[in-house]
């Protein structure tokens, strides 16, 4: 493979509906859309769906990673080895950019395996997908009447596994899980999302135990990397642990308590791409932890079908999967033909006729142009902000507060602290180290706080 051009645009779909959690509200998609060609023509596609709250990635900042990268990827990439060589000798980079490395290397995969006619399952060395994929339905932090209504919509299309995102409001989470358990159907499965609600975990504890069960599951319930937080919270509710923001590469697997069951939310975008998620899958096997195949609000067919190939990796190791929303959520996709999940939140016919067809088997739609964008000041559909002191798993609007302190908008007690605060000053280094010991450094004006995403002190 000679790639030739890459080009990087936004891509900005409103959506049929606001999506709402603790951690931020969506309007738009807030993704990058990139299509490689190679020097014959052929095209592969590539996306990703840059989070400050997940990853600590912009849309700007994505963009701006994979320009600085696209020389040095022509040079040394040109077959699946020195694809795989890239991954390994660029970790730190990619540790800190992942969404951004997941688009550009969904789109060299999708090339790679064209070139070759093949799946890029074949490519991989991994079974061909095969329906039919069950999906979750999600709830997000809706009022009551139109979280009432989309419960409705899910139950006529005869979903039994739910996930419901918790608001920090006890009598409103009470109202909304009463709802959804008020049909007595049996068989229902559900589990919580709290998108890292709560700093204690005493506090999460005693405001789970208020909530009528039993669950499958809680999501990120304390601030981001609080592991011991989450190991002691698992003691007094017995209730599963899944670590979406908390884990993103396979070296964190391993020093995982061994007393906890723990749960991981693999999404392509987050973990950088299929590759690195599938290192998850392999470390998630000689542990035996349980995966969630899961998805970033906003995601096009494209993003589905990259899922489809973890889903069929994990085998027994699946426990549910989200995701495949298309157009139900989309005012429009992308891509052709479209992916999304149907009665039961089932996707089986459309899945089929892409088992074995070249790389993903997807195109971009046509007429679709008004949807993709150079500008860079695309505004995104998350609100923006600024890391909590306190939870690294939360972002307050710009306007909030004042002198660089800004006010928590769901604990109105807390203040964000200007500067650095996390971090401490090293004469001898490139700014400051981290103060939680990552061994990664802010920009040498101190500006920035720790560079590592995964890391619990990061702040701007």
């Amino acid at each position: 493979m000679q790639i030739g051009h890459v080009d990087i645009r936004f891509l900005k779909i409103p959506f049929n509906a606001v999506f709402r959690h603790a951690s931020a509200e969506h309007h738009t998609t807030s993704s990058i859309w990139l299509e490689a060609r190679d020097t014959s023509g052929l095209l592969g596609l590539g996306e990703c769906c840059p989070r400050p709250y997940v990853t600590g990635e912009t849309l700007q900042g994505a963009a701006a990673f994979i320009d600085s990268q696209l020389a040095a990827v022509k040079r040394d990439i040109q077959d699946l080895d020195s694809l795989l060589a890239w991954v390994s000798a660029h970790a730190p980079d990619i540790d800190r950019n992942p969404a951004a490395w997941c688009a550009l290397e969904l789109a060299l995969l999708d090339l790679l395996a064209r070139e070759q006619r093949q799946s890029v399952e074949a490519l991989l060395g991994l079974p061909e997908i095969r329906g039919p994929f069950c999906y979750t339905a999600v709830l997000g932090d809706a009022d009551l009447r139109i979280f009432t209504a989309q419960l409705e919509r899910y139950r006529q299309s005869g979903f039994s596994d739910f996930k419901v995102k918790l608001s920090g409001r006890l009598g409103h989470d009470r109202d909304k899980l009463a709802r959804l358990r008020s049909d007595g159907r049996e068989g229902l499965t559900l589990r919580l999302d709290a998108n890292n609600l709560w700093d204690d975990w005493r506090l999460a504890a005693d405001y789970l135990q208020e909530l009528p069960g039993p669950f499958t599951g809680m999501e990120e319930p304390l601030a981001v990397n609080d592991y011991s937080g989450m190991e002691c919270l698992y003691r007094e509710t017995g209730i599963p642990v899944i670590l979406d923001e908390s884990l993103l590469c396979a070296g964190q697997v391993a020093g995982l308590a061994e007393s906890v069951d723990w749960r991981i939310n693999l999404r392509v975008s987050k973990m950088g791409g299929l590759l690195r998620s599938l290192d998850v899958l392999q470390a998630a096997r000689s542990r035996g932890v349980g995966i969630i195949i899961g998805a970033q609000v906003g995601e096009t067919s494209l993003l589905t079908r990259a899922a489809m190939t973890l889903v069929m990796a994990a085998g027994d190791l699946l426990e549910a999967q989200e995701g495949g929303f298309g157009t139900h959520l989309l005012s429009r996709d992308v891509c052709e033909p479209v992916l999304m999940f149907g009665a039961g939140g089932r996707i089986a016919a459309a899945a089929d006729r892409l088992a074995g067809q070249p790389g993903f088997g997807l195109l971009r739609a046509p007429d679709t142009d008004e949807l993709l964008s150079k500008e860079r000041e695309h505004a995104g559909s998350h609100q923006a902000g600024n890391r909590c002191a306190r939870n690294a798993g939360r972002y307050h609007g710009p306007g909030e507060g004042g002198g660089g302190a800004q006010r928590c908008p769901r604990r109105p007690g807390q203040r964000l602290r200007a500067g650095c605060d996390g971090c401490r000053h090293d004469p001898g280094k490139l700014g400051r180290e981290c103060a939680d010991g990552c061994r990664q450094f802010s920009a040498p004006d101190h500006s920035q706080g720790c560079l590592a995403a995964r890391c619990p002190g990061r702040q701007w």
